[in-house]
């Protein structure tokens, strides 16, 4: 299997022209041939464990007003589609804590993957605190299926 690294999202992505300095912003790679719409097909189809944690999140976070729709597509959609071409796509949401984005870019042969949030306010703040492990974990994996699937 293809090692997977972390580096920095090429400058060519779209997804750099919202980040400000104070965002986060972290990036993998995986060498990979697929589409950046097949890798996130395959990397971001949730592990069970990963589905369930967002289901108590949502339970969580209904109180305090924020998004918990999980509609696969549409206006409802927890990642809608911003940006599509053959070698991007950048899924995400806007909310009232935080806005983030996942920019799944191919180049030169490999695979990238990058979430961007903008922390709104104090909650977003401690939400990215809380959820930063758990972040971790998910993205490592989704690179993991991508090299798995390219049978690298």
């Amino acid at each position: 299997m293809s090692t997977i690294v972390k580096t920095t999202l090429p400058k060519s992505s779209q997804l750099w022209a919202l980040v400000l300095p104070e965002d986060f912003i972290d990036g993998y790679a995986v060498q990979s041939a697929l589409t950046p719409q097949e890798a996130a097909r395959i990397g971001l189809s949730m592990p069970g464990w990963a589905g369930a944690l967002l289901r108590l999140r949502n339970i969580i976070v209904k109180p305090l007003g924020l998004k918990t729709e999980t509609s696969p597509v549409g206006s409802g959609a927890i990642f809608p589609i911003h940006v599509d071409t053959a070698d991007e796509m950048i899924i995400g949401t806007d909310d009232h804590h935080l806005n983030f984005r996942i920019a799944i870019l191919r180049k030169d042969g490999m695979i990238h993957m990058a979430t961007w949030v903008h922390r709104n306010n104090l909650m977003g703040r401690i939400y990215l605190a809380v959820v930063m492990p758990f972040h971790i974990l998910i993205v490592r994996g989704a690179m993991r299926r991508i090299a798995a699937a390219t049978g690298a």
